[in-house]
């Protein structure tokens, strides 16, 4: 597995923690992004890592730029609650693998989201309303939910929350995938540098 796959599908995991925090306390996200996100959600046979962000590293920009933010040496004052969401993903991910029931009913589920695309446009509240029920009848369930930090007049808003879980579920995809390519909590900690460099090379080439 390469270095290049584990640092895109990382960075696609720090890129959700960075919306979701936009959103609980700003109330901003970009919907083009967004919409790159929930379609990495029903992008099931990817060609490869890139495919799944719609083979443009510019969609995955921010998360790479995380990447150096969260991992560099050179940016003394880290998110504490980007690293939270990040972990707490890594966490949920892990029970994820040891349930293959769970896993099972995620792929079923996410199918049946699929389906509805013929009926309804992937930006659409109602694709967003069922992606988000997806991540709260099958995800949250196997730990302790994330709690996500913000303006609580932001947090209340119905369509904030499906917003929120529907990139958790996003998140969730993409710590699949870094599994996939061999991505390990000590690889975070023993390649900090190589994932630096690497994501500072990706962001060169956009």
């Amino acid at each position: 597995m390469s270095i290049k796959d584990q640092t895109l599908t990382f960075a696609g995991i720090c890129q959700v923690a960075m919306m979701v925090q936009g959103i609980a306390r700003k109330n901003h996200c970009d919907d083009e992004l967004f919409n790159v996100m929930m379609r990495s959600i029903v992008n099931t046979n990817p060609a490869n890592c890139l495919n799944v962000y719609d083979d443009k590293l510019a969609n995955i920009s921010d998360g790479l730029m995380m990447i150096v933010a969260q991992l560099g040496d050179k940016n003394p004052k880290k998110d504490p609650e980007i690293t939270r969401y990040i972990v707490s993903l890594l966490n949920l991910e892990r029970r994820l693998q040891n349930k293959p029931k769970v896993m099972a009913e995620l792929g079923s589920r996410i199918d049946q989201c699929i389906r509805q695309l013929d009926h309804f446009e992937l930006n659409s509240e109602h694709m967003r309303n069922s992606l988000a029920s997806i991540y709260t009848d099958v995800i949250s369930p196997l730990g302790a939910k994330i709690q996500i930090a913000g303006d609580p007049n932001i947090l209340k808003q119905v369509g904030n929350q499906h917003r929120i879980r529907a990139l958790l579920l996003a998140g969730i995809r993409a710590t699949v995938l870094w599994r996939q390519m061999g991505g390990k909590r000590r690889t975070i900690l023993f390649r900090r540098g190589t994932f630096v460099s690497t994501a500072q090379q990706l962001l060169k080439q956009i």
